[in-house]
This record gives C-alpha cells, sequence and structure tokens, in this order.
C-alpha cells in the first residue's frame, strides 16, 4: 500500500498499519472516556444537590429513590447512602481520569511516530 502526499511516496508497512489501527482504537475510547467523565460528573453534582437537599429539610423521614420506585427512608440512612453513592462515583471518575490521561500518552506517542514516517501525508487530528 502506498501513501502519497507532497508528491513523494511513503510505504506503509504492516507495523504502520498496526499503529494506526491502534491510534483509532486509542481515539475511539477516548472519546468513549470523556462520555462517561461526563456523566460520572453529573452524577456527582446530583448528589451533591440531594445532599444539600437533605440538609435544609426537617423531615426525619424522606422519599429516596430506589430503581424506579420511591420509599420513605430515615434520613440518616439516606444521607449515608448519598455519601457512599458519592464516593463510588468519586472513584470511578477518577479511575476514568487516569485511564483518559493514559490514552492521550499513548496517543501523542504514536503521533510522533506516524508524524514522522509521514509527516503531511497522514492526518490525526480531530476536526
Amino acid at each position: 500500500m502506498q501513501q502519497s502526499g507532497s508528491g513523494s511516496e511513503t510505504e506503509v508497512t504492516w507495523e504502520d498499519q498496526q499503529n494506526i489501527n491502534k491510534f483509532g482504537r486509542l481515539n475511539n475510547r477516548y472519546h468513549e472516556l470523556e462520555d462517561e467523565i461526563k456523566i460520572a460528573k453529573e452524577a456527582n453534582e446530583n448528589f451533591e444537590d440531594a445532599s444539600n437537599e437533605l440538609i435544609l429539610t426537617d423531615e426525619d423521614v424522606v422519599r429516596f429513590q430506589i430503581g424506579e420506585v420511591f420509599g420513605h427512608l430515615p434520613k440518616d440512612e439516606v444521607e449515608t447512602r448519598i455519601e457512599k453513592m458519592q464516593e463510588t462515583t468519586a472513584k470511578h471518575l477518577s479511575k476514568l481520569n487516569e485511564e483518559k490521561e493514559l490514552i492521550m500518552s499513548q496517543m501523542a506517542e504514536l503521533k510522533k511516530i506516524l508524524y514522522a514516517k509521514f509527516k503531511e501525508s497522514i492526518n490525526l487530528e480531530e476536526d
């Protein structure tokens, strides 16, 4: 397979194609992570809002959604559940961000390798 650009031809080796494919897979995962991070951040904000609402209420028993059903639970139990959900979400968000950083690092390495060989013949940038 030949790539042409700027009038010169550069041979695409099996290893080059593997690097291009890997970059594509990493890029797809990067975008999936961005979506997952956005959802986790929104969930964290919702937990924070719910926690703040609990602080303001004078009720000893509050409505709490479990799945698709609302139940009446003691305020203390709801506070504990929300705290655990916040902790779980924060840990998940941290792992997602770590994976995103790792992927960005791997993509940067592949960009160096591929741009060094193909120069303007390849475009790995988002439009």
